[in-house]
C-alpha cells in the first residue's frame, strides 16, 4: 500500500507499508478455512510475526487500493454466528465469489469481513474487541467502529488482516509503532490521531 499525503506540517509525506493479500485462515493453499478470533489471539500471532493489526483508515485504504472488491455476504444472526459450521460456511461463500470475479490469489482482496483493529477507542473501554469495516460497493463499511463485544466474542463476520511493521516514510525506513506514535506523521495511518498503545487488547 503506498499512499501521499499533506500532513499537518504543511509538508506532503510518502509511507509504503505491506498487508496480507487475505484475512489469516487455518489450513493449506488448497484447503483453508478463515478463521475469525479474539483480539488476545490476533496479538499474539500479530506480535509473533512482527506485525501489527489495521486502523480504521488503513482499512479503509486496504479496501480502496484492493484488486478485487468482493460484495459483504451478511449471514442470518442467530446463536450460530460464533459456530465452527458458520466460519467454515462464510469461508466457503467467500471463495465462490472470488473464483466468480476471477480473482487471482495472492493479490489484494478486501470487502469480505470485518477488521479487528487498533484504536484509542480501547483506552477508555478495556475488555473490548474493536470492529470495523466490511465496506459495501459504495466504499461505505456496514460496521462503524464498535467496541460493543467484549474481548472474547467472535463471530464468522470478523477477519484478522496482519500489517508489517517496517514500513518506509518518505524513502526511509521506519517502524510502524514509531509512525503511529508520532503527532503528524500519524495522519499517514490514522483518522484518530496518533495511537500509543497498537496492542487490540487493554
Amino acid at each position: 500500500r503506498d499512499s501521499s499525503k499533506r500532513l499537518s506540517d504543511g509538508r506532503t509525506h510518502s509511507i509504503t507499508y505491506k498487508v496480507m493479500p487475505d484475512y489469516l485462515a487455518i489450513g493449506n493453499d488448497n484447503d483453508f478455512v478463515r478463521v475469525p478470533m479474539t483480539p488476545q489471539a490476533a496479538q499474539q500471532i500479530a506480535d509473533h510475526f512482527g506485525c501489527i493489526l489495521p486502523t480504521t483508515k488503513m482499512v479503509n485504504d486496504i479496501y480502496q487500493n484492493a484488486a478485487t472488491k468482493l460484495n459483504p455476504q451478511p449471514m442470518t444472526p442467530n446463536s450460530n454466528m460464533t459456530s465452527n459450521g458458520y466460519f467454515v460456511e462464510h469461508s466457503n461463500m467467500i471463495d465462490s465469489s472470488i473464483q466468480n470475479a476471477g480473482h487471482f490469489n495472492g493479490d489484494l482482496l478486501a470487502g469480505h469481513k470485518k477488521d479487528i483493529v487498533i484504536t484509542n477507542r480501547l483506552n477508555s473501554n478495556p475488555g473490548k474487541v474493536a470492529i470495523y469495516g466490511w465496506h459495501r460497493p459504495n466504499g461505505n463499511p456496514i460496521q462503524p467502529l464498535s467496541t460493543v463485544h467484549g474481548q472474547n466474542y467472535a463471530d464468522y463476520s470478523h477477519g484478522v488482516r496482519l500489517i508489517q511493521k517496517t514500513v518506509m516514510v518518505d524513502g526511509r525506513e521506519m517502524d510502524i509503532e514509531e509512525v503511529l506514535r508520532d503527532p503528524v506523521l500519524s495522519e499517514l495511518l490514522s483518522d484518530e490521531g496518533a495511537i500509543n498503545n497498537t496492542s487490540a487488547v487493554r
